[in-house]
């Protein structure tokens, strides 16, 4: 999730002025030209795409500048070297952003957005985890696949009927339905519904909330949308303590099909592993509304982006096909193990979440007085906001056509070429996404499983719209499908991720013809 902002009583020293945050010579950063008195550098902003703004702005200011909005100032850092800087856990430390800060109502002090001092996010982190081992993700392995057979069969249907999938409606379904029954083995059966639930709508409405906060001159503007916010705030409450209670009443064991135990489990029945402490009642529901949400919010847009860029480059669909078929070969169901052999495949994500990574921002402040990049003094509790998608681009560390879809640029040697920091798509330091390797096994089956059913075909005249609610999505992102032939694979097979050479720059068709593969996906004993 992205963040935007800071409220300044939260960690400035008394003294400061809240015009500078923590930077005593902000003069010498650049802002946009035409700036007007009182309302900032308004003329040319949108309300509904402040990130992209930025990153226009980054290109014609450079890897740090300002911008100010109805008296608040914000400075914004995308620049590698000064990126790395701040990625330095002993003079910087996380900053809780006004993004974030104003989900603090519905989530509180959760593993997201917990202040630094606040003391329960290092109890919840210690003990949630375990459920991201290794072991854990492996009992998850088979839910994820009853999930994504799921989706097929949804997208077979759509198939038939000669319709065009809703990609990032389909992914937001995929991936809220794994987290739920990986996590706290509920089932809200979203293919099964011909609108979003319930829960995904008061999500969106609570993300969209807190972005329409950080660009409202007040709050007080915004009447009727608070209450609708606190409206949603109280579904997701209500929808999560009907989850826990129907846990107790089973008297647990909820996860991995009744086993072991799944995140839940974790919540309701252990200990700190040294304090003993256990997270209360409403931390549990704080941490299971923060996991729902960002736990399947950022990885259905990475899904979203990495099926657009392939549908737009066919040859490297086709390379990423290749491998799924050469590394499964005829197996029905692949093992856990076997993902990771997807290496391509991989790449194919990474480079999506490279140009468009979900969570697009994330805020640092300094641990003591500093200064940054040897050149701009911050004083301690100062903070800036890291622009990942401007770190992404920036053409020092990605080359003048950094704004072109290479998933070569995550080959193994390109990787250990590139300079640390430079690649932030799950934040940095001690509080990056704890559920990052969750997310990634996940999204890698999905695109695997996709690309050996189907071909992709895009929309001609679909040009990309990014919809930013905190997360950033494809907006009115359709597809139209061709199923393989089970000539066209080797016997059954089951998919992953998918990788990728070269291709189209951002938001531009790829000329050339489509891959004629095709291929079905059965399970074992289908």
């Amino acid at each position: 999730m992205a963040e935007t902002g800071t409220t300044t009583g939260d960690v400035l020293p008394k003294g400061f002025r809240s015009a500078e945050f923590g930077w005593p010579e902000l003069e010498r950063i650049p802002h946009p030209p035409h700036r007007i008195p009182l309302l900032g550098d308004i003329l040319g902003a949108s309300r509904r795409t402040p990130l992209q703004d930025s990153l226009r702005y980054a290109g014609q200011l450079g890897p740090i500048f300002r911008r100010k909005a109805f008296g608040r100032e914000f400075v914004f850092v995308g620049g590698a070297a000064l990126a790395a800087d701040m990625a330095d856990e002993t003079r910087f430390a996380k900053h809780v952003g006004l993004g974030i800060a104003n989900l603090r109502p519905v989530v509180g002090d959760a593993l997201f957005t917990a202040y630094n001092h606040e003391p329960n996010w290092q109890l919840a982190h210690d003990v949630l985890a375990p459920g991201f081992s290794r072991e854990a993700m492996a009992a998850y392995h088979p839910m994820m696949l009853d999930v994504a057979e799921r989706l097929t069969g949804h997208w077979d249907r759509e198939l038939a009927a000669g319709r065009a999938v809703d990609v990032p409606g389909d992914m937001t379904k995929l991936t809220l339905e794994t987290i739920a029954r990986t996590g706290f083995g509920h089932d809200f059966g979203s293919f099964e519904r011909a609108r979003p639930h319930p829960f995904v709508t008061a999500m969106v409405g609570t993300l969209t909330y807190a972005q329409r906060l950080n660009t409202a001159p007040s709050p007080a503007l915004l009447r009727r949308a608070t209450r609708r916010n606190e409206a949603d705030i109280a579904y997701l409450d209500r929808t999560v303590d009907d989850l826990v209670r129907a846990r107790r009443d089973r008297g647990g064991r909820g996860g991995a099909d009744g086993g072991a135990g799944d995140l839940l489990d974790r919540m309701l029945d252990t200990a700190h592993p040294e304090t003993g402490e256990r997270l209360s009642a409403q931390n549990v529901r704080r941490q299971v509304i923060t996991f729902l949400v960002a736990g399947h919010e950022t990885t259905s847009g990475a899904l979203s982006f990495a099926l657009h860029y392939l549908s737009l480059n066919p040859q490297i669909a086709a390379r990423a096909r290749a491998e799924v078929d050469q590394v499964w070969g005829d197996t029905a169901v692949p093992a856990y193990e076997q993902v990771a052999k997807l290496r391509h495949v991989r790449r194919v994500l990474d480079e999506a979440l490279r140009l468009w990574p979900t969570a697009p921002a994330f805020a640092r402040e300094a641990r003591a007085d500093t200064v940054l990049g040897g050149e701009h003094p911050m004083r301690r509790g100062g903070w800036a906001l890291v622009l990942t998608a401007m770190l992404h681009r920036d053409p020092e560390v990605w080359g003048p056509d950094a704004e072109r879809f290479d998933p070569d640029r995550f080959d193994a040697a390109a990787v250990r070429a590139r300079a640390p920091h430079t690649y932030k798509p799950w934040g940095t330091g001690a509080r990056a996404c704890i559920g990052r390797q969750f997310a990634l096994h996940e999204a890698t089956l999905v695109l695997g499983l996709l690309l050996r059913r189907y071909e992709l075909r895009p929309d001609p005249a679909y040009r990309l719209r990014v919809t930013e609610r905190l997360t950033l999505m494809p907006e009115g992102l359709r597809m139209h499908l061709e199923r393989r032939t089970p000539t066209q694979v080797p016997t059954q097979g089951v998919p992953t991720q998918v990788p990728m050479p070269s291709g189209a720059p951002v938001g531009q068709e790829a000329a050339g013809p489509s891959s004629e593969l095709r291929c079905p996906v059965h399970r074992a004993g289908d």
